[in-house]
């Protein structure tokens, strides 16, 4: 497989053809809000609009500098305290679609849940199509191993000459106890083996999430819930081991707000959201780690033999 196949989008920046809206309810917010995706310039990005904020500046870039919080979702804020909570499973889509550009307009402070996945993002983009730019996409290529501990959970990207992730979790629970999954990240696998995962919850935290003003908008219409060793969904579950593969979705969401794909292998063990920014944090601060490369993608051979770590920016 040629390396610009490995890559979702190959050579050049991709947006939507045409606007397309929806709606939903926030996870932990509970709030009501209506969301449109719209077709950006080449080299945009994602960029979040609060339409409801009138009074500071309202748009908040994608981008892993601009995470405020992790408290069991993925928030970003701007300079102005103008926020927007939940973007991960939005962002696994775009990363899992090759995405580059794009102004998502919302009228609240928190992505839709939908159904917990992010497979409704991947059909709001499939109805209204992609297009691609006359402008080349970059990547991203690991040069060199970065780690990060944080308690028992660990998070490492190395070089790779394609997008992969090795993931396992624990839980002392029978449904889900120990799960382990390792993929090669495109396009295809994106949308056959992640994107259907939903995020998943305890009954017995319910209460207490809640009262920390998290999950008010939670339901069994949108997350797996666990009341001890019994998943509550009427119609069970949609993978054997969906609980590890929504925590790949996570990761893909959380890794994309480095504003490029990635060219390496993400191994994660018992990660979640804090991890994922301090990972991306600790990335970015080594630029000998890393080095940003430019459609036709000539891959750095060896880090110390390359010049083109000048161009890191």
């Amino acid at each position: 497989m040629e390396l610009k196949d490995r890559v979702a989008g190959a050579f050049w920046q991709r947006t939507l053809k045409s606007s397309i809206h929806c709606s939903g309810v926030g996870l932990h917010s509970g709030d009501a809000v209506r969301m449109t995706f719209h077709p950006a310039c080449p080299n945009t990005g994602v960029v979040f609009r609060r339409v409801d904020v009138q009074d500071k500046f309202n748009e908040i870039p994608a981008r892993f500098d601009y995470v405020s919080d992790t408290r069991m979702c993925t928030t970003l804020r701007n300079a102005d305290g103008v926020s927007i909570m939940t973007v991960e499973h939005l962002m696994a889509a775009l990363s899992g679609c090759g995405i580059d550009n794009l102004i998502v307009e919302i009228d609240g402070p928190e992505i839709p849940v939908m159904d917990g996945s992010a497979e409704p993002f991947v059909f709001l983009i499939e109805c209204v199509g992609v297009v691609e730019q006359d402008t080349a996409r970059s990547v991203i290529q690991i040069l060199e191993p970065v780690t990060v501990h944080i308690g028992d959970s660990i998070a490492t990207l190395v070089p790779a000459e394609e997008f992969s992730i090795q993931f396992g979790i624990d839980f002392d629970n029978d449904v889900i106890g120990r799960q382990e999954i390792s993929l090669d990240l495109n396009e295809l696998s994106f949308k056959s083996e992640i994107c259907r995962a939903r995020t998943f919850g305890f009954l017995h935290e319910v209460e207490s999430l809640r009262e920390a003003g998290l999950a008010k908008g939670g339901s069994l219409d949108n997350a797996i819930v666990l009341n001890g060793d019994t998943v509550m969904n009427a119609g069970g579950l949609r993978y054997n081991d969906e609980f590890v593969r929504h925590k790949v979705l996570d990761c893909i969401g959380d890794l994309y707000l480095s504003g490029a794909p990635l060219l390496g292998c993400f191994i994660g063990e018992k990660t979640g959201h804090s991890i994922h920014n301090a990972l991306l944090r600790a990335l970015f601060a080594n630029t000998d780690a890393w080095v940003r490369i430019t459609a036709p993608y000539d891959l750095v051979p060896e880090p110390w033999l390359s010049e083109a770590v000048a161009v890191n920016a």
